[in-house]
């Protein structure tokens, strides 16, 4: 459920992450992502929370009202397979988005409170998961790895939104990883959520984590993207326009895909404006 502006947001979050790990390291970087943003919205006084955010329309209260909302949902997903299924009915009959309703009927300090009780419970049942569990969601199950990969690289795209409404620092970490490998995996569907059909060239992306090691998707290629993690993750969760980046793009498919590029599923995103 990851807003970008104008359109709306989109009622399902893609990942596809290989399930071959403890559930422990990927609840740990969630956690990690949790705080992270935590730390920058606790400061805040009650008028910041009303700030506007990049996400047209959108506060950093509602920012935060919707991190709530869809962990609490989550949290059914894991839980309550039938209960989640019901409440899923419900929202899309609604016909418009509600995460951000909650948050605006409450003061800052006990939004903040709700979000972290339930984010606290999410972790907890999500650690118990086997990690080749399949958990529901609004497209299509993901395994349980996945599923929480997610949940963190929703974290991180609506903490950026906040982070730049508030003019925050917040230095990158190995946590992108989870969204750059997100990205990667999401170039097919970044074409057919467009009813446009996805090449047959294979992209190699090549990026700069912020440790300064370098991180590989593909094969050598004629087609490749290169460039800084962090830029590129903006770019997959369109938090820039890649004119707003250094990333270098070489190849007509590596040129296309990102200019669409989409981590997210749903309707497909408007992405943002050149800042220049």
């Amino acid at each position: 459920m990851v807003r970008t502006g104008g359109s709306g947001p989109p009622f399902a979050v893609f990942a596809h992450v290989r399930d071959n790990g403890p559930m422990d390291a990927i609840c740990d970087d969630l956690v990690l992502e949790h705080d992270s943003l935590d730390e920058i919205v606790a400061r805040l006084d009650e008028a910041q929370w009303d700030l506007g955010t990049p996400a047209d329309g959108w506060s950093v209260r509602d920012q935060i009202s919707h991190l709530w909302f869809f962990d609490q949902r989550a949290l059914m997903a894991i839980t309550d397979a039938d209960a989640f299924a019901a409440d899923m009915a419900q929202l899309f009959s609604a016909g418009l988005d509600q995460s951000v309703v909650p948050g605006r009927s409450m003061r800052a300090a006990e939004l903040l409170d709700a979000w972290r009780h339930d984010r606290e419970r999410l972790l907890a049942a999500a650690r118990s998961l086997d990690p080749s569990t399949r958990v529901p969601w609004y497209g299509p199950a993901m395994g349980a790895r996945s599923f929480v990969t997610a949940r963190l690289m929703e974290t991180w795209a609506h903490g950026q939104d906040v982070v730049d409404a508030v003019g925050a620092e917040r230095a990158p970490t190995d946590r992108l990883r989870h969204v750059a490998h997100i990205g990667v995996s999401a170039r097919p569907f970044s074409y057919r959520i467009r009813r446009l059909e996805p090449p047959a060239a294979a992209v190699q992306v090549s990026l700069r984590a912020p440790g300064g090691e370098q991180w590989t998707w593909g094969e050598s290629s004629d087609h490749l993207v290169r460039g800084d993690a962090l830029e590129f993750c903006w770019v997959v969760t369109q938090r820039r326009h890649l004119d707003d980046t250094s990333l270098q793009i070489e190849g007509d498919a590596a040129r296309e895909w990102m200019s669409i590029a989409q981590a997210f599923a749903g309707a497909p995103g408007p992405g943002r404006a050149p800042l220049g």
